[in-house]
């Protein structure tokens, strides 16, 4: 029996990963990434707020919370009234959230495919969520994202890695990342960096126990 997919509902804060299928990978050039992070903006933007991400070659980590009702209400009217096709699919505002993630994940294979001359799916599905329900899970999820590029021997510095959000966080610049919201679990940057170094060494890499 399969397991039942936990709704993604207002004001809630969830890790959503994903990985290809198989042995396949999801991204195989720097213009497959930007592509997706493009892609993403227009699709989940407008529907979450982003606290992190790590794209790595054959899977991807995000950490995101829903926006209020009021928005995604706002969202979809102006979605219908613009006609748009790729409503179907929900009944309520959590399918319409979940429906925007499969709008980016099918859209972006589409455009895959055609690159690589390929068909067929390209993600595994249903997409997976857990809802985040700490404070602690929330610091530890965000070092834990960050750091899978370490985790998975591709780099041995966080800022050699340019397919996540470690940057916006490190880097002064604009970005529609919530880091300063985030930053306040941590502190400061000094203690951010910090976490992100201890838990790159410690025994459990886990982002919950």
């Amino acid at each position: 029996m399969s397991k039942q997919v936990i709704p993604l509902t207002s004001g809630h804060t969830y890790h959503i990963w994903t990985h290809a299928n198989g042995d396949e990978d999801l991204f195989r050039s720097k213009e497959n990434y930007n592509y997706f992070l493009e892609k993403y903006q227009y699709h989940v933007h407008p529907v979450v707020d982003t606290f992190a991400y790590c794209l790595m070659p054959n899977h991807l980590h995000l950490m995101v919370r829903v926006k209020s009702e009021d928005v995604l209400k706002d969202f979809y009217r102006e979605k219908k009234s613009k006609k748009s096709k790729d409503l179907t699919g929900f009944q309520n505002l959590s399918g319409l959230v979940s429906q925007q993630f499969s709008n980016l994940f099918n859209g972006y294979t589409k455009a895959y495919n055609n690159m690589y001359d390929r068909k067929g799916s390209l993600f595994k599905r249903p997409f997976q969520r857990k809802l985040i329900h700490s404070d602690e899970y929330f610091i530890r999820l965000i070092a834990y994202i960050h750091n899978n590029p370490i985790h998975h021997g591709f780099t041995e510095n966080l800022s050699d890695w340019p397919f996540s959000s470690w940057h916006a966080y490190t880097l002064d610049k604009l970005t529609k990342i919530q880091n300063e919201e985030a930053m306040n679990w941590f502190g400061d940057l000094k203690n951010f960096k910090a976490i992100h170094h201890n838990f790159a060494h410690a025994k459990n890499r886990a982002p919950f126990e």
